[in-house]
């Protein structure tokens, strides 16, 4: 028990113990005492003379030192709740900077740390609808696999642009429609048998809650190199297959660091595992990829599924990055028909489905056509807006190994900074004070039940930047982020030399 636990009384009274001085049976009596609560909680025993006084806490915690009255009142206890959960960064990021008085809808902050793109319109992006239209027939529960129409329009989408020409096609049995990324790894989770399920460092903070939770796979970590820009490389695949790994996870494109596996690796990743290793393809960054000249064009595991119902892989994805709709939590996970079977089935006791209209007013944005020209307009807009980021850091002497080929976030290594801002903790207090929100690194050093110290963690010095929020947001946090260099950087020159 720690120092400060049980001391909880905040009241003055006397208690005088009027009990029978003599121990039970007879014998020598004993003295009678007094006790006095003090307003600290401890309880100050009276004894015989030369006897020290004794203090004792409400817990009962006693000792013959006075406590300093620096107590608060614990926490109330909730009968049967675990309080010991833990936040994924970007909440513990908001959580700390909510503190500092930020608010979403305060336009002197800037919000880095975000894992949403902006939602408002952009250049060439298609219209959103304003309102939602909801029948009689979307007043009902939606199956827990989806509204087969959307199922239907997923689909197709997949198969006109990953899969022209294969004979093997995905049909709506292969798609299940989830309420949201999270509900879908968490669904996933709960379908899998006893096995050995291998995972990336650094990755998507939210795996590692959904590692802790489910007791029916152990979860094996697998460091990557900062030297290569955290790639996942084939022959520590082919280790972790010997290893007897049945099941690995992966975002592709990497949160956080911006960059994807593709082309002949990504292919030769399922060549590998096909008849082995259930591969859970994390793709909600896939269509913010800037290799093609920002076409609309982008990489998916799909390309690489040669039987669609024997292959097996699981790919999630979703309205919430790609088409800017985080709020509408409408996502779908692709994959085999069995495994579809009892994705639906959890999702009765887990989740109970996805909302019916907004899942009627996703299927006339699937149109593959539509789609193309939308991510073109995604891709333009926010590759601009990541060259602006870089272009900034980079003179304010940030180093990059190469550019971030996918998504809206950059992985920025603080090693070079002065003074505390160095580590990933010092600068995001710095930050906030210049309002702004970061999330450090240490968050993607995934750590399921604690089972590593995480004192030496190498992501220590990186936090994750967003360029999700609107260009002139990142301007100004820009901005803030030059003052706090520049600041620390002057300090550092006046210091003597050692």
């Amino acid at each position: 028990m720690s120092g400060t636990e049980g001391f909880s009384r905040y009241y003055y009274t006397t208690m005088h113990n009027n009990m029978d001085t003599s121990p039970p049976g007879g014998g020598i009596p004993r003295p009678r005492r007094s006790s006095t609560v003090l307003e600290n909680g401890s309880l100050y025993t009276h004894g015989d003379k030369g006897e020290p006084p004794v203090f004792q806490s409400a817990s009962g915690m006693s000792t013959p030192i006075p406590l300093p009255d620096v107590y608060t009142q614990p926490a109330h206890k909730y009968p049967g709740l675990d309080s010991k959960h833990n936040s994924t960064g970007v909440i513990w990021a908001t959580e700390q900077a909510t503190a500092k008085g930020y608010h979403p809808d305060d336009p002197a902050w800037t919000n880095f740390g975000q894992g949403a793109p902006e939602v408002g319109p952009i250049p060439g992006g298609m219209e959103k609808p304003q309102w939602i239209e909801s029948g009689v027939g979307e007043r009902e529960y939606a199956p827990t696999s989806g509204v087969k129409e959307l199922r239907e329009a997923v689909a197709n989408l997949y198969n006109d642009h990953y899969r022209k020409g294969m004979e093997s096609q995905y049909t709506y049995e292969n798609v299940c429609i989830v309420p949201g990324g999270r509900a879908g790894l968490i669904r996933i989770a709960s379908i899998l048998r006893d096995c050995y399920m291998s995972f990336f460092l650094p990755d998507y903070t939210a795996y590692s809650e959904m590692l802790s939770l489910f007791k029916n796979f152990a979860a094996i970590p697998v460091p990557l190199e900062e030297s290569d820009n955290y790639q996942v490389h084939l022959d520590a695949v082919e280790n972790e297959l010997r290893r007897g790994v049945t099941a690995m996870i992966t975002s592709n494109p990497r949160n956080p660091t911006g960059h994807s596996l593709k082309g002949e690796g990504l292919e030769k990743l399922h060549d590998m595992c096909r008849q082995q290793c259930l591969l859970i393809m994390d793709e909600f960054y896939s269509r913010y990829y800037y290799g093609s000249n920002c076409d609309g064009s982008s990489n998916s595991s799909a390309q690489y599924v040669q039987d669609v119902n024997v292959d097996p892989v699981l790919i999630l994805d979703g309205l919430t990055k790609a088409f800017r709709l985080p709020g509408w939590r409408v996502c779908w996970i692709l994959g085999p028909k069995k495994y579809i079977e009892a994705l639906t089935s959890a999702g009765s006791y887990l989740d109970g489905g996805t909302n019916a209209p907004f899942q009627k007013a996703a299927i006339p944005m699937l149109e593959p056509n539509l789609v193309r020209t939308e991510m073109a307009a995604v891709q333009t807009h926010f590759k601009a807006k990541r060259d602006y980021c870089i272009q900034r850091l980079e003179s304010m002497g940030f180093h990059f190994r190469s550019k971030p080929d996918s998504t809206f976030y950059l992985w920025l290594d603080l090693s070079h900074l002065p003074g505390k801002i160095k580590t990933a903790l010092g600068f995001f207090q710095e930050c906030l004070n210049e309002r702004i929100i970061t999330v450090p690194g240490i968050f993607f050093d995934l750590n399921p039940v604690a089972r590593r110290e995480l004192h030496d963690s190498p992501m220590f010095h990186f936090v994750r930047l967003s360029y999700g929020p609107p260009m002139d947001q990142l301007k100004q946090g820009m901005d803030g982020i030059q003052r706090i260099v520049d600041r620390y950087k002057a300090g550092a020159s006046i210091l003597p030399k050692r």
